[in-house]
């Protein structure tokens, strides 16, 4: 008995240890430094857009409403390499919103609780619109930094329009200068995107036959659908002009490629001949090139003779690739089709009780709100600071980077502060204030990419001059003081108010929308198969396959967010890896026979069969336990499609191992 209650004992100890040791490790994480190169064009363009109001301000002899527009610059923050198109939207978008954050922080200012409520709806509201639209970028933290930096400024609700409007013109100015390179390279993100594709292709080509296959057909599949989202997202309103044709052209024929490759290497067992990836690869180099002559024939790769059909296949969709670099538009055969899902059908995938998105956005404006009722109820100074905290360190994506973001800000807003001191302790004055804003700015852009912790000794200093500048009625030690406080308040609340609400919530969901997942795709494989439908080009895009993509799109997101979790067991997340990479890989398969037709028609016993197995493996994910294995039926018109739900039946088999009968 002693013995038993001495194994009990070292096993809590060695879990305890466990758990120290894990802990460690993430807060070590939380000081790595990326390797990341610096951003040159957007730190520079940044600082200029945060100087230029600021120097208006100061040449109209109005430092404060320079500053105010100061605060609609920060929507620069925005650019990222998209489309220009989705850019002129989303930082319009950012501009606007900000604008009307300042308008209602200015006239819910007098009421506290109002503007604790109003800051939460703000945050959430954002949150969602971000995640669900899956837009890159800072999402709602300098919506909320505008809206509760009008609340700590003078109360006076008749200046909400002035306050509003001047925002907005420091957005405009951050529009126009975000929107520059569209002057002079108009599809500049859609072309790097399409020749990633092609890189990741060859690297597929190369990997064939090697341990590393797997991994690299699941990237050249996500770069895929990277790209076709951007393509989407920068299509032209009006008739498309012939660079981005030939974009999405290159993009179809990549498709192409990918299925006839992962048929080629499923029937022959084959791996692809070395020099058909290096002619890959050297479609991507030229892609974008002024110049779209053919390659001359001493350049062109040297190709033994095909053994099979499916070689040769590959060999001559490869070669379609290429002539759709240089050769005419009317000499190619136009068949891309990609479809972009309504606005509705997005933003209603992701407004469910099982959406990771959804319940992330609650828990974001729940906690906010608690924050700045906190901060009012304690009458903290500029109380605004607390609540701007709490949103910055609940900005993480997962747990563990929310962890790592509270670390970061606490010290790295410590040490800011230090420099703020410096700077408000010289008491400054007019150039030299826009001299610090733009050079604060620029370094944050620099420090940005490498850690957050890092950006926050110039994000706290530009934050503090941009509120405090033209009101600096107190020491500059009380500021210091006071902000340290603020800070570290903020930081403490949105760190607990994650780990109570939404420690394990994405661990607790993955088996749930694994399942739903698979049933989706068991729908979309029963209508493409039983029968033909009609061709894409000129069929409406089925429910089945809109809801197989949302449900990827879920079960991508919970995944990523249960990795981040910081407590992990051994039958965590982790091991459910292969099995979502076989869901992701199945999805694209289908999605391919959907997009380019010549699709069997599967006999009902088979049918029958397939749907089975599938309904099985969707409750083994659901259960969490492998209730039966079927034997899948032999699928020889569809090789790929076959390996996948194999692997995919393999891959839950080795999560949750067969019930034994005693």
């Amino acid at each position: 008995m002693q013995g038993g209650l001495g194994l009990s004992k070292q096993r809590t100890t060695a879990s305890a240890d466990s758990a120290l040791l894990h802990l460690l490790q993430v807060i070590k994480q939380a000081f790595n430094v990326n390797k990341s190169p610096l951003p040159w064009t957007k730190a520079i363009s940044a600082g200029i857009c945060s100087g230029i109001p600021v120097l208006l301000g100061l040449l109209a002899d109005n430092l404060a409403y320079g500053l105010l527009a100061g605060i609609g610059s920060l929507t620069y923050l925005y650019v990222f390499n998209i489309p220009y198109a989705q850019r002129a939207k989303k930082i319009g978008f950012a501009a606007l919103g900000m604008s009307l954050s300042v308008g209602l922080g200015t006239l819910l200012a007098p009421y506290p609780l109002g503007s604790a409520i109003m800051v939460g709806v703000i945050g959430m509201v954002v949150t969602y619109l971000f995640g669900a639209l899956k837009i890159t970028g800072p999402a709602s933290i300098f919506f909320v930094l505008a809206f509760t930096m009008a609340t700590g400024m003078p109360v006076d609700p008749a200046l909400a329009p002035l306050r509003a409007g001047l925002v907005l013109l420091g957005g405009i100015l951050s529009w126009m200068i975000g929107m520059i390179g569209w002057l002079h390279n108009p599809f500049g993100p859609e072309t790097e995107a399409v020749k990633k594709v092609y890189v990741e292709l060859a690297a597929c080509m190369e990997a064939a036959g090697t341990r590393s296959y797997e991994e690299a057909k699941l990237k050249l599949i996500r770069q895929l659908e990277i790209t076709e989202n951007i393509l989407l997202a920068g299509r032209p309103s009006r008739r498309a002009p012939e660079p981005y044709v030939r974009l999405l052209l290159l993009l179809d024929r990549a498709n192409l490629i990918v299925v006839q490759l992962l048929e080629h290497t499923e029937t022959s067992g084959e791996t692809p001949d070395v020099e058909i990836g290096k002619y890959a690869r050297s479609i991507g180099e030229r892609i974008g090139e002024r110049s779209r002559a053919g390659f001359i024939q001493e350049d062109l790769p040297s190709f033994r003779p095909a053994e099979n059909h499916h070689a040769d296949q590959l060999l001559l969709k490869v070669q379609d690739a290429e002539a759709a670099l240089h050769e005419p538009l009317s000499r190619l055969h136009q068949t891309a089709h990609f479809t972009k899902p309504a606005l509705s059908v997005v933003l209603g995938g992701s407004f469910d009780k099982h959406s990771i998105v959804f319940l992330t956005a609650v828990r974001f404006g729940a906690v906010l709100t608690v924050a700045a009722i906190a901060a009012f109820s304690f009458d903290f100074n500029r109380s605004f600071w607390v609540t701007l905290s709490c949103a910055a360190v609940m900005s993480g994506s997962t747990v563990v980077s929310t962890f790592h973001r509270a670390v970061q800000r606490s010290i790295g807003t410590i040490l800011g502060i230090l420099i703020a001191f410096a700077i408000l302790s010289l008491e400054p004055q007019g150039y030299v204030i826009l001299i610090a804003i733009v050079v604060l700015t620029i370094f944050t852009e620099f420090a940005i990419v490498y850690n957050y912790g890092i950006a926050a000794l110039f994000i706290t200093p530009n934050a503090l001059l941009l509120a405090e500048s033209s009101s600096l009625s107190h020491d500059a030690a009380f500021f210091a003081a006071a902000r340290t406080v603020d800070v570290l308040a903020g930081c403490m609340i949105g760190l607990l108010g994650t780990l109570l609400i939404g420690r394990k919530q994405a661990s607790r969901l993955l088996p749930h929308l694994i399942a739903k997942t698979i049933r989706s795709q068991q729908q979309f494989l029963l209508l493409l198969f039983s029968a033909q439908p009609a061709h894409p080009a000129a069929a409406k895009e089925p429910p089945e396959r809109s809801k197989m993509q949302t449900n990827l799109a879920n079960v991508n997101m919970v995944f990523t967010a249960a990795l981040g979790e910081i407590v992990h067991r051994r039958s965590g997340p982790e091991l459910l890896r292969p099995a979502v990479s076989s869901i992701e890989r199945l999805g694209y398969l289908l999605d391919a026979c959907w997009k380019y037709g010549n699709r069997p028609i599967l006999p009902a016993p088979v049918h029958a069969e397939l749907l089975l197995a599938l309904e099985w493996m969707a409750k083994a994910a659901e259960q969490r336990r492998l209730i039966r294995k079927t034997k899948l039926p032999e699928l020889p018109s569809l090789p790929a499609i076959h390996t996948e739900i194999a692997c995919l039946q393999l891959a839950l088999e080795s999560t949750y191992p067969p019930e034994t009968k005693a």
